[in-house]
Parts: C-alpha cells; sequence; structure tokens
C-alpha cells in the first residue's frame, strides 16, 4: 500500500486492532500480498476521470512508440517488428507488478545499442540465431533483476552515477549515427565496424553516394527537428517518418524507382506478438552472462532514474527494490513473446506522463493498443525507406547529447568530467559493457580517493570573537603544547595512512606540541582499522607525556570504541562532551614550565596555569 493509504485508515475512531497473532498474521499476509500483486496499492487511484485520462495517454503512447520501437530495433541489429513486440507484453508487466505510476517500459538507445555491441561479434544481426541470442540474454537480463528485486538490492543502481551515464549516451549516440551512416548517405557499409572504419569507408566511398536516398534521410532530421521546436507536443518521430516517406514517394513518382534505387523496410507483421523460446544452453549462457549483467546494470539505472524524477513532479515514493521486480518479470515475459531487452523509456515515459497519465493503467492500455495499432498499419512498412529510418536513428542520436548537463559537469568538477570522458572514450573503443564497467570503476576509485583522504584542519580560538569561536587562521597564535584539529571524513582502512602521515607532518613541525584534540563531530565512522590506529596514537603520544583527546565523538563511533576495547587503551577520560569541557580538562595536564614560559595564553584557562600574572590581559 502506499503511504496516504496506511494514513487513511488509521484515521477515525475505530480502535486499535490488538497485537495478537491473528494481527501478526494478518499484518504479514498483507505485506506478502502487496509483494506478489504490487497493483493492488493503486487501485483506490482508478475512477472514471483517471480511466478517461488513462485511455487518451495510453492511445497516444501506443502512436508515439510505432516509429520508435522500428527505429530502436534497427538499432538493435533486430527484425523490426521486435521493437514494436518489446513494446507490449513487457510494458504491461512492468506497469502491473512494478513501483512508478507513470514509467512505460520498452526498448531504449541503450539498451538497443548495447545489446548489438554485445551479439553482433557472435552472429549475424537480424538473422534467426541473432534473434535467438537476443531472446536469451533478455531472459538473462530478466532474471538477474527480478533476483535483486527479490533480494531487495533496489539501491545498487546508484553505483552508476550521473557522470557514466552521460559519457555512455553520448558514446552511443555516435555509433548510433556511425551504424546508419551508410543508409544516411545511400552508401553500402559492412555493419559492426568501429566508428573511424565508418568514415573511412563513406570518404573512399563518396563517389557511390546515393542523392536520393541522403535527400530522404535529410529531409526526415530536418522535419524532424523543425517538429520538435515548432510543436514540442506534437510526436515528432511520427511527423518525421511520414515526411520522409511521402518524400521518397514523390522522388518515386517523378524519377522512378530505378533511377532513384531508395530500399524501404518492407510489410510489417501484425497482431499479437509470437511465442518464442529462447536458448538455455549452458554455453549460450556462459557465453552471454557478461553482457547480461553489464545490459542489467545499465537498464535498471535507467529505469530507476526515470521512474525518480518523474516521481519528483508527484510526490510519489520509488520502490527501487520492487521496480527491480517488475522490471525483472517484464523481461522474463519479453523474451517469452518475442521482445528484447526492454527498461524504462524516457521517450515514452515523458509522453506517457505529458498526455495525462493518472495510473499505470495508461502503459497497460497502450500495450494493447498497439497491438491494434501494428495491425492495422503492419502493411505501410513497405512504404518505409531505409534513408528514412537512418534520419529517424539520427535524430535519436542528436537527442542523447545532453550537450546542458555535459558543459555543467565540465565547469563543475574535473573527477566527474575524467570519469565522463573515460566512459565516452570506452563506449567507442571497447564493447559497451566494458565501457560501463570502466566508468563505474573509475567513478568508485575517485570516490574511495577522495575519502581516504579526510579534511584535517587546525583550530584556534578567535580572540575576536566575543564567544571566541574556534576556527581556521593561519594567523592566529596556537598553543605550543596543544593542537586542536577538526577531522571532516571516517577514519577507515583507506584513510588511516593519509590521517598518521597528517599527524606525523604536525608532529614534525612542533614536536614540543604532545597534546593533541580532534573534533570528531565530522568522523562519520571508524572500523577496525581507524580504531587500531586512535589506540595506538594515543598509546604513542602517552609514552611522550601528551594524549590524544576525542571530543564529541558519535555515538557510533563511541559504540565501537567500546565494544572493541579500545576505548580502554586511549582512555576513557579523554572523551569529552564539547570543547569548553576538554580543554578545562586538558589544560591542566599541559607542562607548567612551558605554560611559564608562555606568551601566547589562547584559553582562558590559561589564566590559572603559572606565569600568569605575568602575562595578564594576553590570553582575552
Amino acid at each position: 500500500m502506499t503511504h496516504s493509504s496506511r494514513e487513511g485508515q488509521s484515521a477515525g475512531p475505530s480502535p486499535a486492532p490488538s497485537p495478537g497473532p491473528t494481527g501478526v498474521r494478518h499484518r504479514h499476509g498483507s505485506r506478502w500480498l502487496a509483494r506478489l500483486f504490487p497493483f493492488l496499492a493503486w487501485r483506490e487511484r482508478v475512477d472514471a476521470r483517471s480511466l478517461r485520462s488513462d485511455l487518451a495517454a495510453g492511445l497516444t503512447g501506443a502512436v508515439v512508440v510505432l516509429p520508435q520501437g522500428v527505429a530502436l530495433a534497427t538499432v538493435a541489429g533486430m527484425p523490426p517488428e521486435y521493437g514494436l513486440y518489446a513494446g507490449m507484453v513487457p510494458a504491461i508487466v512492468a506497469a502491473l507488478w512494478g513501483s512508478s505510476w507513470h514509467l512505460v517500459s520498452g526498448p531504449t538507445t541503450t539498451a538497443s545499442i548495447v545489446l548489438f555491441s554485445s551479439l553482433s561479434g557472435l552472429a549475424e544481426p537480424g538473422s534467426a540465431d541473432y534473434v535467438r541470442l537476443a531472446l536469451t540474454l533478455t531472459l538473462l537480463v530478466g532474471a538477474i533483476e527480478l533476483a535483486m528485486g527479490l533480494a531487495r538490492l533496489g539501491a545498487l543502481a546508484n553505483f552508476i552515477s550521473h557522470s557514466v551515464v552521460l559519457g555512455f549516451t553520448a558514446g552511443a549516440a555516435i555509433l548510433i549515427a556511425a551504424q546508419q551512416a551508410g543508409s544516411f548517405f545511400g552508401v553500402d557499409v559492412p555493419r559492426g565496424l568501429p566508428v573511424h572504419e565508418v568514415v573511412q569507408t563513406l570518404l573512399a566511398r563518396a563517389r557511390e553516394a546515393n542523392p536520393f536516398a541522403t535527400a530522404v534521410a535529410v529531409l526526415t532530421l530536418v522535419s524532424g527537428l523543425l517538429a520538435r521546436r515548432r510543436w514540442p507536443r506534437a510526436p515528432y518521430l511520427l511527423v518525421a517518418m511520414l515526411a520522409g516517406s511521402l518524400w521518397a514517394l514523390l522522388l518515386n513518382a517523378v524519377f522512378g524507382p530505378e533511377r532513384t534505387g531508395i530500399g524501404t523496410l518492407g510489410a510489417l507483421p501484425g497482431g499479437l506478438p509470437p511465442l518464442s523460446l529462447p536458448d538455455l544452453s549452458l554455453e549460450t549462457i556462459r557465453a552471454l552472462a557478461p553482457a547480461a549483467l553489464a545490459t542489467t546494470l545499465l537498464a535498471l539505472t535507467e529505469a530507476i532514474s526515470i521512474a525518480r524524477a518523474l516521481a519528483l513532479r508527484t510526490h510519489q515514493y520509488i520502490d527501487g527494490s520492487q521496480e527491480f521486480i517488475g522490471q525483472g518479470l517484464s523481461n522474463l515475459a519479453g523474451s517469452l513473446f518475442s521482445g528484447y531487452v526492454a527498461t524504462g523509456s524516457f521517450n515514452r515515459s515523458a509522453v506517457n506522463f505529458e498526455a495525462g497519465a493518472r495510473t499505470p493503467l495508461a502503459a497497460v492500455f497502450a500495450g494493447v493498443f498497439l497491438v491494434g495499432v501494428l495491425w492495422a498499419i503492419a502493411p505501410l512498412g513497405a512504404y518505409l525507406p531505409h534513408a528514412a529510418m537512418a534520419g529517424l536513428l539520427f535524430l535519436v542520436a542528436w537527442g542523447l547529447l545532453d550537450f546542458h548537463h555535459i558543459r555543467r559537469v565540465v565547469r563543475t568538477s574535473r573527477q566527474e568530467t575524467a570519469v565522463m570522458g573515460v566512459t565516452f572514450g570506452a563506449t567507442l573503443v571497447l564493447d559497451l559493457e566494458l565501457a560501463i564497467l570502466a566508468g563505474v570503476l573509475l567513478s568508485l576509485v575517485l570516490y574511495l580517493s577522495r575519502t581516504s583522504r579526510p579534511t584535517i584542519l587546525p583550530r584556534v580560538p578567535d580572540p575576536r570573537s566575543p564567544d571566541r569561536h574556534f576556527v581556521t587562521d593561519p594567523s592566529l597564535p596556537e598553543c605550543p603544547q596543544l593542537r586542536i584539529v577538526r577531522l571532516d571524513g571516517s577514519i577507515f582502512f583507506g584513510a588511516v595512512s593519509h590521517v598518521a602521515e597528517t599527524f606525523r607532518r604536525f608532529e614534525a613541525d612542533q614536536p614540543a606540541r604532545k597534546h593533541l584534540a580532534v573534533v570528531s563531530t565530522g568522523i562519520n565512522f571508524v572500523d577496525v582499522a581507524g580504531a587500531e590506529f586512535l589506540s595506538a596514537e594515543a598509546g604513542r603520544r602517552r609514552a611522550r607525556g601528551g594524549g590524544l583527546y576525542l571530543i564529541r565523538p558519535k555515538p557510533r563511533v563511541r559504540d565501537l570504541l567500546v565494544r572493541g576495547g579500545y576505548l580502554e587503551e586511549i582512555g576513557s577520560g579523554n572523551l569529552f562532551g564539547g570543547k569548553t569541557e576538554a580543554i578545562a580538562s586538558i589544560v591542566p595536564r599541559l607542562d607548567p614550565e612551558v605554560c611559564r614560559r608562555c606568551r601566547v595564553r589562547i584559553f582562558r584557562e590559561c589564566a590559572e596555569r603559572p606565569g600568569a600574572a605575568g602575562h595578564a590581559g594576553q590570553g582575552g
């Protein structure tokens, strides 16, 4: 149930249920019922008004997915109808078993290009073997997604950073354009070539370019761009497809098909998606396992990101693990109904939301309507030119280049720019699944590098402040025996070396400063290696006549030190609840002879130390 449903049930004068065994069983059964049939959670949102809105949104979505599905199937190396099949059953299952009210699943650009990259080296794109491998990959992706959802691993999708996705999608845009460049210019270019070889082939065969095919592709591209700019709510891909097809018909009528040489897609099979059977041999599964894992991570990241973006506008809570389950079941179903890898589609979801969808029934209606629409227009596929498809895919590629966020990342962070650049470069020169993993690994390395170097800043009381707040100011004097520092970060095995080196540098600069107080409010956690270090540091300073002190450590840090016995070694009297308490306790432990010669007297407590009468007024 949603939170609002629970709150609604709890309101009113009815007495609370008794916490007996029957009530416990009822709550346990309700949780399992909600997990098995999550669509029960939003059934109360369905009424006559929402049904009208969802029906209209579903019809709009079914029309919009036509050119998109055919184009993306071409990107994936699949027969065109498979892009439409992937928007039928998978979309319905994902809507009913997912978490989002507005997310619509189906074929996407990133999933399509990953599928092509993973399988094109194993079988000829478009062949029966290739299709069978695609169905198997879809089944594996669905099984992994479902297992991750049942294990409540929804947060794992967060490990693919925004910079990785930006770099990957930009690289994917270049690859899509390179794949369709031959059809765009009417030149025979072998499929699967690297980008630089595609460019070389086009330059070498420039004289073979077909001006009629190029004219169709250019008109398709321009009409799509104009439609998107002038009429942003119109299905610009559909407008572009119609414009390119009509232009090709006109050219054929004027010059004749023999002279224009404009090839067409051919009629599409209409009706329900046929049943399909993946290849479950151990050899095939072993060959596809790495690609399945990388595709799963990317697909889940895409779905969760889109669902959360839409949820921000509707104030809906997204259960990441439930969304994993919905995506997993949708791909399992898709592999049995002639669909290839489906995930959350940004285009379809955005259209669904803007069309006024109220509940996931809109996605269900879109999947059902698509069957009827496909049956009605299937014969018209014979008039869809390959050049128009190339223009459509150039539009898709252009839409993937998110210049706004790329510029923002470049301006904001060098490290994130490096992650984005490495992922982009790896996408062009490596397998796409390796590019994703390279970006994720680099992100984790940079994250560990940042967290392994916590910030350590000296702190001194500010005599210019009435309350003598502690500040970091190199121009202010420090106590010759006590250094106070603030540590922001965590003391774990990867950060111990940096913290130890910093403490040694402090000691080398001022050997007489044997006492060290660490303001610990910024220490998020300490692991065993960190606790061992603190214990050893305390013992070492104690042996030299000084001490290590922790000021306001967080409860989780203190609890770990207590459980491991480290607090006994540090000294329970060396932990303080605030700076005032700490200084009042530490100053009396300082060497009185050094205090007698001290000229700075930065603490109020210094007035009680030897020699204070001769330096009255200096401490403030």
